[in-house]
């Protein structure tokens, strides 16, 4: 137990990474989609979504899977709790799927094909805001 707290650090540093990319990709995707007549950018902007989603955000949602896990392994007693615990674990794999799902999403946009609108992708950037609120009030508050 004398080194949770530095798994605790290197999970919210790996929190802060991963949910950087979830708020910036699908901004970039707004601008992909609404900029794709104009070939430099779009050529800048897919270098841009490849290394936010390979370099920074991949690596950083499973270094936060990972030190979540570890936590849990170190700090069982959490599971008894109460369900809030439960219902984070819940938002977090939502919040899995939706990485996975942007990397649907930059490979459609790389090879030119099924653009979404800038409105979509505008609409979409909201869903990680929406889920890492809930997060956060699982753990702070701890509401049940």
């Amino acid at each position: 137990m004398e080194y949770y707290q530095w798994v605790l650090t290197f999970h919210i540093m790996s929190v802060m990474s991963w949910m950087a990319m979830l708020f910036y990709l699908p901004r970039l995707f707004v601008y992909h989609s609404e900029h794709k007549d104009k070939e430099d950018f779009v050529t800048v902007v897919k270098i841009q979504e490849f290394k936010l989603y390979k370099y920074i955000g991949l690596p950083a949602m499973w270094a936060t899977i990972l030190s979540g896990i570890w936590m849990l392994y170190v700090n069982s007693g959490l599971f008894s709790t109460g369900g809030w615990l439960y219902a984070k674990i819940f938002f977090v794999a939502l919040l899995i799927a939706y990485s996975f799902s942007l990397e649907y999403y930059r490979v459609k946009l790389s090879n030119d094909s099924g653009y979404k609108s800038g409105k979509f992708f505008r609409f979409y950037n909201e869903v990680p805001t929406i889920l890492s609120i809930a997060i956060v009030i699982f753990v702070i508050i701890k509401p049940f």
